[in-house]
């Protein structure tokens, strides 16, 4: 059957494990390593998506199954052709699947086996979740790669807690993918979840590829702990993915842990720090991080082409 996301791999490091490669999908070719701009609710806030095209070079964007669900739903993206005709963008797309959004609603949700039941964060409304709420919300919204539901572990967590949390993930990534219904237009990524438990990742990561979805990502990391414990977890699990194809770290913006992933061997990642923080008048440059709200730069008439 034909795979919508395939992979191939271009070139490799020996030593530290870096590589080039171009990830195909319905809606074009991506090169990679690939950072996606963060379009939460179907825009990238600030920018035009001509403005994606011409001066961010952006190649692929990310969206959030949760955002879209509560507002403006599903079903009226669907009505609207997609979200890439919804959002005028002719790029390919990837949805996460909201797990980290419900996760850190905190009081406000109960997780089961079946789902997740949760308050909107914005009216208090009650909603329920599962993989196949999920799958049916991604597959309505027609992105090119989708997300697996999964639980994203808070940091810290003990070693009972993490293991019952990605056995959970597991067993919640084989009913994704047993009710995902679009796989000739649309990838199914697992997440590898497992804390910072080498035995649980590997344990994870072994489950998820026998499942032999089209894409892995590692989730459960970037989430607080100290900068070591990132790099540890990091270095362990990158080896641990498929090489032929492709391998995505969530959630990770910072130039440092850009760098760090790409080196690791990782493809993709996501963040909405450079468009949030440029919301407040942040940019971040080759010279380092330019606050142009500073007194320094009031009579400072340089363009960005400068």
């Amino acid at each position: 059957m034909k795979q919508a996301i395939t992979y191939e791999l271009l070139h490799e490091c020996r030593q530290s494990g870096a590589r080039r490669g171009v990830i195909h999908t319905p809606h074009g070719d991506i090169q990679t390593p690939i950072f996606m701009p963060v379009g939460t609710q179907a825009t990238v806030k600030s920018m035009t998506p001509e403005e994606l095209k011409e001066e961010v070079k952006a190649q692929i964007i990310l969206s959030n199954t949760y955002h879209l669900y509560l507002r403006p739903g599903n079903k009226l993206i669907k009505e609207a052709g997609g979200l890439h005709k919804f959002m005028n963008w002719d790029r390919p797309i990837l949805t996460d699947s909201g797990g980290f959004q419900v996760f850190s609603l905190g009081p406000l949700r109960k997780i089961t086996e079946e789902g997740v039941r949760f308050k909107s964060h914005l009216d208090g409304s009650e909603h329920f979740l599962s993989p196949e709420k999920v799958m049916e919300i991604e597959n309505d919204l027609g992105s090119d790669i989708m997300m697996a539901f999964d639980e994203c572990c808070p940091y810290p967590s003990t070693y009972e807690y993490t293991k019952n949390s990605m056995e959970r993930t597991t067993r919640w990534a084989a009913r994704c993918k047993e009710a995902h219904k679009n796989i000739d237009m649309q990838g199914l990524f697992g997440i590898i979840q497992g804390g910072f438990y080498k035995d649980l990742r590997k344990k994870s990561a072994e489950d998820l590829i026998k499942m032999d979805f089209p894409g892995y990502a590692i989730g459960g990391i970037s989430v607080g702990e100290p900068k070591e414990e990132f790099l540890d977890i990091l270095k362990y699990t990158t080896p641990l993915m498929p090489k032929d194809k492709p391998r995505y770290l969530m959630g990770v913006g910072t130039p440092d842990y850009l760098i760090e992933a790409a080196v690791a061997g990782i493809d993709m990642c996501d963040c909405v720090l450079p468009t949030r923080i440029a919301r407040n008048g942040t940019a971040m440059t080759w010279n380092g991080k330019v606050v142009v709200r500073n007194a320094t730069y009031e009579r400072d008439w340089r363009t960005t082409r400068s």
